[in-house]
């Protein structure tokens, strides 16, 4: 474990390496605990670096066995070496071949970096540094090398042998049990895109022809026995390669892609070149055993990796502080591929819902950054929300600004100008300045500036001039920065339908504030309007206008934009909610006019629109999650009262929507007959069809009780059963624990699903559910070793059930506090995820936040912490509340 004191590393000081190594040769001879490494490397020195300096190269954890210069053994006074570094204190100051020989153990490798073992398969992990794992190297990204990799295995315990790039020579090693495989990869990469596989592996797969000829083979590997459950994955890459030709006019580059799906993995999934390897959440899908959610993710998280082969391998970055550019444009690029697959309208909701659940909570907390940080201790600790997602809202502003010809220019220039290097911000944007002809030096701060900026809105009319004056003011907690470049996407809407009215700055529908404040006249409107801001999510901030609730209904019926209708629902109930829970109330029934007047708004919504887009029906009756109302109140949150709101507002929607809830059921289980499907059609009418039963277990819970019995009976795939399941999981009684018992013995041997029936039980609201999470750890399937495992129990715990996370004794806190000790000494990488829960402890009311405190503090002391766990302890101990 690497114990050191975590040293700062900064924007400022970056530096060109001092030697470059333009080839790699590697031998890895694998065995479970004496995996052999050797590594011929050419080196020559950096023209751009300091003449003379010694060649310094990382390493964690390794054993050195053998170490020549140019065929020449090193005396010992040469070079230094120790487990976490390689030192040759003289190294030639010409072009020299330096061969290294390492020994690693993969089956004692629980941090799941560098080369290890998952169920008998041999995979890596290499980003950000792992490859020093593997052998001592310049592991950094600016450093790219042509590697060339030989793999040895017995022929018994590997068949299957996979590297980077394109394969070679394979072949039987005489009089030995052995076999090997050598792979090519034409294109320079740094070292964290490496990889290997090695094991018994089933193998579907396909052929496709790229847009100029390239005639590829594609496949997808997984554990025996689970092929079939890869075909949705491989059609996934085979859309995605087509669709990023289409519309990046990106062709893939090799003879081969090849996907793995293992069981033990830190992060979803990894783009090394031409091998990307997936946790196996991400692969494997049949009806049986994966919902709707499953394979939107699958098919998101496979285009995701895929289109790293241009947007991070091809075009890589010049260091970690970059690592915006590669995730950061990759996400959007999924993200329009998603919403091209499915519906455009309803995968925006999606992604803005998980940008204000992750990534504004994270503004808002001591661990917030900028989209490039300027610092860091540890970079496994930067793959956060803010580098991904708020990533992904920067470029989509560029395609606002810009608009979609001069996007797709600028986007051609970077990957023309930048192909096989390692780029910056700078890259990026100058390459849209330069065919847009627009200064983007202003938009840069969005990559500077933490926090979430916010609007300000005000309107007024004026009906003897027929004229509406609209004020917008930004700012930016904690930051006294120039202005940001804020696209304003807005129309207005009146009683009756949308408002035509003429602003010469709003050019097709966009206004951009510039200013710290600006105002906007519309002239020739007709009637008093309610504005419609950022349509489309244009630009991630929060928005403050004193808009009543019958104009945000306005909006809802009559809106032409499908986000800012959706918004208008939920930013009723997000009042509503947030009214009583601050009115601390015990009165749980009582619902008032304001609530009468929302259901009675939604009734006539469903009654018009439901059957015709379900999907998007079953969004605008999900109200705002706990996390986002805790978030909107920012200060001295109580979890408890913020529960009973919700459970308030859910009651009386149950209850006054039943009739037309029960009605939707029966139309859209008529609708149904066809088989199992799950595209984006199907899956809507199934979300509505138990968003409602949901609602009528709220308001009945008997009759829910029934229903959702009869439902988890009946259903013939895993969507409609699991969504039974968590209805009768909230209900307390016998059905609940029998539905749970059965559940468990049905899936015990299916990993992926108990990973579900895992998180499902972790967010039950209720006393007895930490009790229910301990019995839990000893089940047979948990394994604190199995990432996936400890993500389902306990980061499900800490997410998901903020009342008994957040519980006023601080038994929950404890509780995730001892796990992440537990795990830090197993998975550092982990544990420091986990422990990003408490990100928002301030935030929490004073009893709650001091018990909070005060286990990170005793946890800080305590010795031996890895470097992960003690730069998050260190951040979120010293960072204070910057809610926006």
């Amino acid at each position: 474990m690497r114990t050191e004191t975590p040293q700062t590393i900064r924007l400022e000081d970056y530096r060109p390496s001092d030697h470059l190594i333009d080839r790699v040769d590697l031998d890895l001879r694998l065995s479970p605990h004496d995996t052999r490494v050797t590594a011929t490397l050419a080196i020559r020195p950096n023209p751009a670096g300091e003449a003379g300096a010694p060649l310094v190269l990382d390493g964690d954890e390794l054993i050195l066995l053998g170490l020549e210069c140019d065929g020449q053994a090193l005396p010992a006074e040469a070079f230094a070496a120790t487990p976490s570094g390689l030192t040759l204190h003289r190294p030639p100051r010409r072009p020299f071949t330096l061969r290294i020989e390492t020994q690693i153990d993969p089956t004692a490798n629980t941090k799941l970096m560098g080369l290890y073992r998952s169920n008998g398969v041999y995979c890596t992990q290499c980003e950000a540094d792992g490859f020093r794992r593997i052998i001592y190297f310049l592991d950094r990204p600016d450093v790219l090398s042509v590697y060339t990799t030989r793999i040895e295995a017995g022929r018994d315990e590997a068949p299957v042998l996979l590297g980077n790039g394109n394969p070679g020579a394979c072949g039987l090693i005489a009089d030995t049990d052995r076999h090997y495989a050598v792979w090519h990869d034409p294109h320079p990469k740094p070292a964290y895109l490496f990889a290997l596989v090695g094991g018994r592996l089933d193998r579907v797969a396909t052929r496709f022809t790229t847009m100029e000829g390239r005639d590829v083979a594609v496949a997808v590997y997984v554990e025996p026995g689970k092929g079939p459950r890869a075909d949705y994955a491989l059609d996934a890459v085979v859309r995605s390669m087509r669709w990023d030709e289409t519309a990046f006019g990106r062709p893939y580059d090799l003879d081969v892609f090849n996907v793995v799906a293992v069981s033990d993995f830190n992060m979803g999934a990894m783009e090394n070149k031409g091998l990307n390897i997936f946790n196996d959440k991400y692969v494997l899908a049949d009806p049986e055993t994966a919902t709707d959610t499953d394979y939107a993710n699958i098919e998101a998280v496979i285009a995701h990796e895929y289109f790293h082969n241009w947007s991070g391998n091809r075009v890589t970055c010049r260091d970690w502080f970059q690592l915006c550019l590669k995730e950061g444009l990759t996400v959007f690029r999924d993200q329009e591929f998603s919403s091209d697959m499915r519906s455009r309208a309803v995968h925006r909701i999606g992604e803005v819902r998980t940008l204000r659940a992750r990534q504004f909570s994270e503004d808002a907390g001591p661990l917030a950054h900028p989209v490039r940080p300027r610092a860091y201790a540890e970079i496994n600790n930067f793959y956060t929300a803010t580098v991904y997602e708020k990533g992904a809202e920067i470029v989509r502003m560029i395609r606002t600004l810009l608009g979609p010809a001069a996007f797709r220019a600028g986007m051609d220039r970077y990957f023309a100008e930048n192909d096989g290097r390692a780029a910056t911000v700078e890259d990026f944007l100058a390459a849209f300045a330069a065919e847009s002809g627009r200064d983007l030096s202003a938009f840069a701060g969005w990559y500077e500036r933490p926090g979430t900026p916010r609007v300000t809105a005000a309107g007024i009319y004026d009906a003897d001039a027929r004229r509406y004056t609209l004020s917008l003011r930004q700012s930016l907690a904690g930051g006294d920065g120039a202005p940001l470049v804020i696209p304003v996407a807005l129309g207005l809407v009146g009683a009756s339908g949308p408002i035509e009215a003429a602003c010469p700055r709003v050019p097709d529908g966009v206004f951009v504030l510039e200013a710290t404040s600006d105002t906007l006249t519309f002239e020739d409107v007709a009637e008093p309007p309610v504005p419609s801001l950022f349509r489309g999510f244009s630009a991630p901030v929060r928005v403050e206008m004193d808009l009543g609730d019958a104009e945000r209904l306005t909006l809802l019926r009559h809106d032409t934009d499908p986000f800012n209708r959706w918004q208008a629902a939920q930013s009723v109930a997000m009042r509503l909610i947030l009214d009583r829970a601050g009115a601390r109330s015990v009165e749980a029934d009582e619902a008032g006019p304001a609530a009468e007047a929302y259901a009675a708004a939604l009734g006539a919504f469903l009654d018009a629109e439901a059957l015709a887009d379900p999907a998007f029906a079953a969004l605008v009756l999900a109200l705002p999650s706990e996390g986002e109302a805790a978030n909107e109140i920012g200060r001295d949150v109580d979890p408890d009262a913020v529960h009973r709101a919700r459970q308030t507002l859910r009651r009386h929607l149950g209850r006054s929507l039943r009739g037309r809830l029960e009605s939707l059921r029966e139309a859209l289980a008529q609708a149904a007959g066809a088989p199992f499907s799950p595209d984006a059609a199907s899956a809507g009418r199934r979300a509505l069809t138990n968003t409602a039963l949901d609602l009528i277990a709220m308001a009945d819970p008997e009759a829910g009780t029934r229903a959702a019995e009869a439902q988890l009976s009946a259903a013939s795939n895993m969507t409609d059963r699991l969504a039974a399941l968590a209805i009768l999981a909230q209900i307390p009684g016998t059905a609940r624990e029998t539905a749970l018992a059965a559940f468990g013995d049905r899936y015990a041997d299916e990993p992926l699903v108990l990973d579900k029936w895992f998180a499902l039980q972790a967010t039950i609201p209720e006393a007895g559910t930490l009790d229910r999470i301990a019995r839990l750890r000893s089940h047979p399937a948990f394994a604190m070793t199995n990432p996936n495992r400890v993500r389902a129990l306990i980061g499900s715990f800490g997410l998901g059930n903020p009342t008994q996370f957040a519980r006023a004794d601080g038994a929950g806190f404890a509780l995730l506090a001892e796990t992440v000790e537990a795990l830090d000494r197993v998975n550092p990488q982990i544990a420091a995820k986990l422990l990003t829960t408490f990100g928002s402890w301030r935030m929490l009311e004073p009893a709650r936040s001091s018990k909070a405190g005060e286990i990170l503090s005793r946890m800080q002391a305590r010795p031996s912490l890895s470097r992960d766990v003690a730069d998050i302890l260190a951040r979120t101990l010293a960072g204070s509340l910057t809610h926006s």
